[in-house]
């Protein structure tokens, strides 16, 4: 056993930088970090948790889902992102009434998710193709499609995975 030539160690190490910046940009390039900052989503989710997002969810032709929790850039400011639910899809139409939602005249199961119906208003929309309505869980206090709008599909940043912290509160959504 003698030693290793230091053309052997240098290549060695040229490898584990390459490989650990491949890994670096990959994570990025496919995961983001949110901080859930206010109550929108309660009960579902919490102000100070942080959740996985999973930016590539939507690529392949594979479309949001009515149901899923998304992770998308605010229209009204794009530099600020927000997380709500996907309740209307393109071509939908959403209603509400004081305490249901209805997508294309059928009643919304909501129960998993939202524990308290308060809407402040009946209103009706419909979906534009290429856009998304979304509301949060906690529907007395989020500020939601109701308020500004559609989702536009560009402004999708992913879906949310599952949250990471505080380590006691690590589940899937």
């Amino acid at each position: 056993m003698g030693k290793r030539p230091k053309s052997h160690l240098a290549r060695e190490i040229v490898e584990i930088a390459v490989l650990t910046l491949l890994i670096f940009l990959l994570i990025r390039f496919v995961t983001q970090s949110y901080s859930v900052s206010d109550r929108n989503m309660e009960p579902s989710l919490h102000q100070s948790e942080y959740v996985l997002v999973n930016k590539i969810a939507y690529t392949f032709n594979k479309a949001p889902e009515r149901g899923d929790v998304i992770v998308f850039h605010y229209p009204q400011d794009t530099h600020t992102d927000y997380i709500e639910r996907i309740i209307g899809l393109p071509g939908d139409t959403v209603r509400i009434d004081n305490k249901n939602v209805w997508v294309n005249d059928k009643l919304l199961n909501e129960s998993a998710y939202v524990t308290m119906s308060a809407n402040p208003f009946a209103k009706s929309w419909k979906v534009p193709s290429g856009q998304y309505f979304v509301l949060g869980d906690n529907r007395p206090q989020s500020n939601d499609s109701r308020y500004w709008g559609f989702v536009p599909r560009d402004y999708i940043v992913g879906k949310a995975a599952f949250i990471y912290w505080p380590l006691g509160k690590i589940r899937g959504l």
